[in-house]
């Protein structure tokens, strides 16, 4: 039996644990403050969308040691009976601010804050990164394509090459939450509640010995179907729809034909030409084939004709833009303030809270500040978990996620939310009290 890694407490690298009896040996456990936010922005990026908090919860919730993971790390002779028997009355019991899940972000800008004793709150480093990771990397690609869009109906096709099982299902929810109008996978469907979209596959059509037949026999089963009319010979393949529409009449009611090969601009134009001709303005075009953001925009630029499109690969791995710099870290400990300062990676201390300042109900700019302050704007982070139990903030459904992205995503300046490079990029400052706060230590520790 495998264990489910999003319910497993050993979804962790070895040296938390490691670290935790370190921690532990030391009678180190008071409260610390981790917060997880991204560095800079993937090239080609002007914001990025939090994507995966929920699934963070989840996992806080019901984080333990089972005593088959005990029996594991104590059979790694690595770990003192002392240590394991603490952690296997381990719960989370620490308090979680974040942003709402949808919200647009910016490098250096905390998504989640972690408050909790700095054993709880280190192991879960692992977790929280990955989670976030792929969720946020995969909305804010998915969120380019809904844009590029513009309006017409955008579903998520990847599942079969996406990163695994877990990235599949997390590609369909970050896309639906963002804009897209569902996903083709069935158990996405089940989990999150996304409406699912299907058509046919070539080898249907293949399967039999005319195209018109098989044609004909699915739309007798499903009558408010799509037919994939791109097998042989895409315009054939359209007449023959076209055919069966009028033999059919009222028994069937063709929504669309998909496209999936060739010039998909030239041809989307001729199918449109040929069933408008026929009286069939309703039957929309729907496409496919190696689509991202910037095929999209290009397809609608030159005019073509397209309803929908089902986008795969491209999106469900974030081809351009696989990885986004996320960290995970200490920001104070036992009341105090923490820093680094590695070149290019410094951090600034303590808790933070980001302050988003609008105009018209447009954003203007953000300030990174410190939690106690009292700045112009909306303040981003919240209570979503406190002493380990969630909040009503952290209680929000996919629609109300989903709803919160499409404000998020309409509030942005033009040129940020456009495909091309922001210049100059949206505005992130730093209080002066943050900053102050920086020099303070970074002062304490030259003369250290």
């Amino acid at each position: 039996m495998h264990d489910d890694p999003l319910h497993s407490a050993l979804f962790t690298d070895l040296y938390e644990l490691t670290m935790a009896e370190a921690y532990d040996a030391e009678a180190m456990n008071k409260q610390a403050v981790f917060e997880l936010f991204f560095r800079k922005l993937p090239a080609g990026r002007n914001f990025c969308v939090a994507a995966g908090i929920d699934e963070l919860l989840t996992y806080l919730e019901s984080l333990h040691f089972s005593e088959d993971d005990i029996s594991y790390l104590k059979g790694r002779m690595l770990f003192s009976d002392r240590f394991l028997e603490r952690i296997r009355k381990l719960r989370f019991t620490g308090d979680v601010y974040a942003v709402p899940e949808g919200t647009v972000v910016f490098p250096n800008e905390p998504i989640v804050q972690v408050v909790a004793p700095v054993i709880e709150a280190q192991l879960i480093e692992t977790f929280a990164i990955n989670q976030l990771h792929v969720q946020t990397v995969l909305a804010s690609k998915a969120v380019r394509v809904v844009t590029a869009a513009a309006g017409r109906t955008v579903v998520d096709f990847g599942s079969r090459r996406a990163h695994g099982v877990d990235a599949a299902l997390k590609a369909a929810r970050a896309s639906y939450l963002v804009g897209a109008a569902g996903t083709s996978l069935v158990l996405a469907g089940k989990q999150y509640g996304i409406p699912i979209f299907g058509t046919m596959a070539h080898s249907y059509i293949q399967a039999h010995d005319d195209e018109a037949v098989a044609f004909e026999a699915f739309a007798r089963l499903f009558p408010e179907t799509t037919l994939l009319v791109d097998t042989y010979d895409t315009i054939q393949g359209i007449r023959k729809a076209i055919g069966l529409v009028r033999k059919l009449g009222d028994r069937t009611r063709v929504r669309a034909v998909r496209l999936d090969s060739g010039d998909i601009g030239t041809l989307a134009r001729q199918s449109r030409q040929l069933l408008d001709e026929a009286g069939l303005q309703h039957v929309q075009i729907f496409v496919s084939s190696e689509l991202d953001e910037r095929c999209i925009a290009e397809l609608l630029a030159g005019g073509a004709p397209i309803d929908g499109f089902g986008v795969g690969t491209r999106m469900v791995v974030s081809d351009d833009a696989p990885h986004l710099d996320i960290v995970y870290k200490l920001v104070e400990y036992d009341g105090r303030g923490r820093i680094k300062l590695s070149p290019r990676k410094v951090l600034y201390p303590g808790r933070k809270q980001t302050f988003r300042q609008y105009q018209d109900g447009r954003m203007i700019g953000d300030i990174v500040g410190r939690h106690d302050e009292k700045l112009a704007g909306t303040s981003l982070l919240q209570p979503v978990m406190v002493n380990g139990r969630r909040t009503a903030a952290g209680r929000v459904d996919l629609e109300e996620a989903r709803a919160n992205a499409k404000r998020e995503i309409a509030a942005l300046p033009d040129a940020v939310r456009c495909l091309d490079h922001a210049d100059p990029p949206y505005p992130v400052g730093v209080s002066d009290r943050l900053q102050s706060d920086l020099n303070d230590l970074r002062m304490k520790q030259e003369r250290s």
